[in-house]
């Protein structure tokens, strides 16, 4: 053997940033396509805590599913997430015990100086709460439509003074003035909401759907009801997942999607609009004995960054 030696760099080596990306924790010198950036918050969680651990669980499951010089996927015959693409790893951020505020502030500032440097932040949480500060920090853009996937309509107001727990997200998204429509995905079961907060976000013109009614008119179908718009937000609750494939949530709920159906749906969204971010919430490790609903997270997650990015790279072959 001769030459220089490569580093094989296996997955349970180095640091565990997301993918094994290059890690950037000093945003003034960001310069990337993508940035990862956890927000390990779960003070606004209603029931089952432990979501603060969700972004440490995913960069480790993500290690396995490595591969900076991209990836190729039989099914469609492609190269996704190589180079020129950048993507990197901004780290956490800084989450004061007890203190939402300031938690939600920090992450605000964070998201901020991510879409002030052109580059698309990919939020890990944390419980659901967590999109808000994220969705506020978005108004650079306009006519934002905000397609959100999980169990839970996520629609309530105000609870005993707290507007900001993890049932509240879609609710403080529609009173922003850069979101102008909404779908909402995966809604099933009873006490995801009241009757009244169901009413009040369709007369928002939020399109609702579970799982069911999706599968029976089709994932394509379904799609093409998700409001028109230039931009698109994405919010992924991994209870949209059915509870017996992602069991490590605050709050596991059958009847959900599959792999293939939330894949599916995701390339399908990335195809409609430009997505100027998207987050992925509410794992909780500790309900996760085996690690597979963290790895389902990493693989969701890096794949719809590679439709995101595919579609961009479409445009400029254009």
């Amino acid at each position: 053997m001769s030459g220089e030696k490569k580093r094989l760099n296996l997955p349970f080596v180095g640091i565990a940033s997301f993918g094994k990306y290059p890690i950037c924790t000093d945003l003034d010198e960001l310069d990337a396509d993508v940035a990862i950036l956890g927000m390990p918050c779960d003070i606004a969680v209603q029931s089952r805590s432990g979501t603060r651990f969700g972004p440490r669980a995913i960069r480790v499951e993500s290690t396995a599913f490595m591969g900076l010089n991209g990836a190729y996927d039989p099914e469609r015959d492609d190269m996704y997430l190589g180079p020129p693409w950048k993507i990197v790893d901004c780290g956490d951020v800084d989450i004061i015990h007890g203190d939402l505020e300031q938690s939600f502030d920090n992450c605000e500032e964070m998201v901020r100086k991510i879409v002030s440097r052109g580059t698309i932040p990919v939020t890990l949480g944390g419980d659901h709460s967590i999109t808000i500060p994220v969705a506020k920090a978005l108004d650079k853009y306009q006519d934002i439509t905000y397609f959100h996937l999980d169990a839970h309509l996520d629609w309530a107001d105000v609870r005993f003074g707290q507007r900001y727990g993890n049932g509240s997200p879609a609710r403080r998204i529609s009173e922003m003035k850069h979101f102008s429509g909404m779908a909402q995905y995966g809604v099933r079961g009873v006490g995801s909401s009241f009757k009244s907060d169901f009413d009040e976000a369709r007369a928002y013109g939020s399109v609702i759907m579970s799982p069911k009614e999706i599968r029976k008119m089709g994932i394509a179908n379904a799609m093409d009801m998700v409001p028109g718009s230039e931009r698109y937000y994405v919010s992924m609750d991994v209870d949209a997942i059915d509870g017996s494939l992602a069991p490590g949530s605050g709050s596991p709920s059958f009847g959900g999607f599959n792999y293939d159906e939330m894949n599916e749906m995701l390339e399908l969204i990335a195809k409609k609009g430009d997505v100027v971010g998207f987050d992925f919430v509410e794992v909780a490790p500790s309900y996760d004995t085996n690690g597979t609903t963290s790895m389902m997270a990493a693989r969701l997650i890096l794949d719809f960054m590679g439709f995101i990015l595919k579609e961009k790279e479409k445009k400029i072959r254009k």
